[in-house]
């Protein structure tokens, strides 16, 4: 799997996950249990299983509590490519920051 070159900002939310999706990050993850789930494909991913290629951080402009990490996670053992959306602030998940944590010490890398 050939490495992606990502930019820096790509706009809104919304804009970002469109502009993922064009250049292959297809799949949606969702956490369950300290793992990544693709429910499209059945993949579950371990922290050890990928990586954080990059993160972007939305903050809402009139909202506080409208806040996302937006995740662009690739995994070299599955050959996949996928986005995981993780608020943060009062109602983030609190599985999501436990996986984001261990993520940190598994060889993720934050840029």
């Amino acid at each position: 799997m050939d490495k992606i070159k990502l930019q820096e900002d790509y706009g809104t939310l919304s804009e970002t996950i469109h502009a993922l999706n064009e250049i292959g990050y297809t799949l949606d993850f969702n956490v369950r249990d300290n793992c990544l789930v693709c429910q499209k494909t059945n993949i579950q991913l371990s922290p050890q299983d990928f990586q954080i290629d990059k993160f972007y951080r939305f903050e809402g402009m009139s909202d506080p509590e409208d806040q996302a990490i937006l995740y662009a996670i690739s995994s070299h053992k599955f050959e996949v490519r996928g986005l995981l959306v993780n608020s943060f602030g009062m109602d983030a998940d609190e599985y999501s920051a436990e996986l984001i944590g261990k993520l940190n010490t598994h060889g993720g890398h934050l840029s």
